[in-house]
């Protein structure tokens, strides 16, 4: 099993309502939303039948513990901080990061860690968000997704 980072590229006008509602269910409710989750055969089943609208790849444990660091809210829309990694019981981002990358926790196990990363456009931006990767924006990167999502955060 791997952890996948998804990002919602495209917005939802002229979204079929049945792609929309599995976006939903993904909490990828805008665009530039990022969630991570692990390639299980459901989660992977929901992120093809959207791919038309957004991209996904194998997340690292350094980036997942930039996104934590840089982007991770708790309710009332603060910064997760020191208190929140010392009331989990973990000593650092990375750590954090590393245990969620090896499956020894969830994401969820950091104190009010809202579930969805708000990111920023990618600096430099998409390539084209109606292609698929290589031309541009949609669809399976691999590990270059952490290349995408180093630009955003």
């Amino acid at each position: 099993m791997k952890r996948v980072a998804v990002v919602r590229v495209r917005g939802k006008v002229g979204t079929r309502e049945p792609v929309e509602e599995t976006m939903r269910k993904l909490r990828l409710t805008r665009v530039n939303h990022c969630v991570v989750i692990d390639d299980s055969p459901q989660n992977m089943g929901m992120v093809k039948k959207c791919c038309d609208y957004i991209t996904w790849g194998e997340i690292d444990a350094g980036t997942l513990a930039l996104l934590v660091m840089k982007r991770g809210r708790t309710p009332g829309n603060r910064r997760v901080g020191e208190e929140e990694l010392g009331g989990s019981g973990f000593d650092s981002f990375e750590s954090f990061a590393e245990k969620v990358f090896k499956f020894e926790c969830k994401l969820s196990a950091l104190k009010n860690l809202k579930p969805v990363f708000r990111l920023h456009p990618p600096s430099g931006g998409h390539r084209h968000i109606k292609k698929p990767y290589p031309a541009g924006a949609l669809g399976y990167r691999g590990i270059k997704i952490n290349e995408l999502l180093r630009r955003m955060v």
